[in-house]
């Protein structure tokens, strides 16, 4: 019989989210069947554009960095912007390995609606099909070209911000790393909900015995990682670029948001990784919400799902000064 270690802490609104049918069990064997779990909706059935009460999205595809493929980005619209208005560059979650933009579709609407401000998905290449730094690279050229498309779109350049969701929160903390030592396009702010910032969780750290029990484990972690990497994980010569948690200094990172489950495998490393942007002197946020597992905000009638979301519209609306 399997003990269940965390369950009498988990929050009694999520407990559909742990059903043991759901479990990802994440391997090579099993990517397809857990790219259907986590992407349900075919893309190539969906419109282009299309517009509806939250406003107008559009389809574009981009130039992708240095000469690698073209890049498929989804802008949403909102019904009124000027010179001032702030843009969000959102990166969808999945592990690395699977997700598509849409799976963020009505978030990003929301967003867009709420804030006033555009927002740019990006449909960033997959592990293991391409390793990293592929999925960072397509996510740089959709900030190149939300910038050099500002004055096109009434954006104000200054005030562009990076943002995702678990894999997509990594991608955007590595991001913000690259955009600064590359010191091409600023970032005005990080937004970053249950990032994955580190490929050593699981793999040579092992979590408090409360995380990571339910939803996404030590071990669908270490196999992301892996695909991501084209390596095992936990190893001594990966880059910030590839997993955020490596980045020597934290100095001169924009302002950052983040959230994060008690019970989620991130927990310690979020937790961490807000640390020390505190301790570099950047304005941080940090929101850790009790008895919440990964993925906790598609429980969307629960009450921490509905503060974590409250909280989050908050901040972007300071943030972006909407």
């Amino acid at each position: 019989m399997t003990v269940e270690r965390s369950r009498h802490l988990v929050d009694p609104e999520l407990a559909h989210l742990l059903d043991p049918a759901d479990r990802l069990d994440l391997s090579a064997e099993r990517l397809a069947a857990v790219r259907k779990i986590l992407a349900p909706v075919d893309i190539r059935e969906l419109p282009r554009d299309s517009q509806d009460g939250y406003g107008l999205r559009i389809t574009h595809v981009i130039p992708g960095f240095g000469g690698d493929p073209e890049v498929r980005v989804v802008r949403y619209q909102p019904d009124v912007v000027d010179e001032s208005s702030g843009a969000l560059l959102w990166i969808h979650g999945g592990g690395l390995v699977a997700g598509a933009v849409e799976n963020d579709d009505d978030l990003c609407a929301l967003i867009a609606r709420v804030c006033q401000a555009i927002v740019i998905s990006v449909d960033y290449r997959l592990a293991p099909e391409t390793c990293a730094p592929g999925a960072l690279h397509d996510c740089y050229a959709a900030l190149q070209w939300l910038h050099a498309s500002a004055s096109e779109f009434r954006v104000d350049r200054s005030r562009v911000a990076v943002g995702g969701t678990s894999a997509g929160g990594g991608l955007a903390a590595s991001l913000a790393i690259l955009a600064r030592d590359r010191a091409e396009v600023p970032v005005a702010a990080q937004v970053l909900i249950h990032p994955m910032l580190d490929d050593r969780t699981g793999s040579t750290r092992a979590p408090h015995p409360y995380a990571g029990e339910y939803v996404w484990t030590s071990s669908d972690n270490v196999y992301a990682w892996g695909a991501h990497l084209g390596s095992e994980p936990g190893g001594d010569a990966v880059s910030p670029y590839l997993a955020a948690a490596r980045v020597d200094s934290m100095e001169g990172l924009p302002p950052t948001f983040l959230t994060v489950g008690a019970l989620d495998l991130f927990g310690e490393e979020v937790i961490d990784y807000a640390l020390r942007l505190v301790q570099a002197g950047v304005p941080t946020e940090l929101h850790v919400y009790p008895g919440a597992v990964h993925g906790y905000p598609r429980a969307k009638s629960a009450q921490v799902s509905r503060a974590h979301e409250g909280d989050l519209l908050a901040a972007l609306n300071r943030l972006l000064g909407g």
